[in-house]
């Protein structure tokens, strides 16, 4: 029973592109594994902006530090 954990950053993820991201992976599993859908857990975790840091920076800082 393959369980896949998805974290994005709270930022707009539409139902759409996270019913895309479902399909997308379980599928990936079904044919790279041939594990069936019907017991492929896939969970969607949208995370606020301050609770994620990218190479030892808050997330905002992070994108702003790329910037320039």
């Amino acid at each position: 029973m393959p369980y896949v954990n998805i974290k994005v950053t709270r930022e707009g993820v539409t139902a759409e592109q996270k019913a895309a991201l479902i399909s997308g992976v379980t599928e990936l599993l079904v044919q790279v594994l041939q594990k069936s859908p019907a017991t492929t857990m896939v969970v969607i975790d949208e995370v606020e902006l301050d609770n994620w840091g990218i190479g030892g920076l808050p997330v905002e800082a992070f994108r702003h530090s790329q910037q320039g």
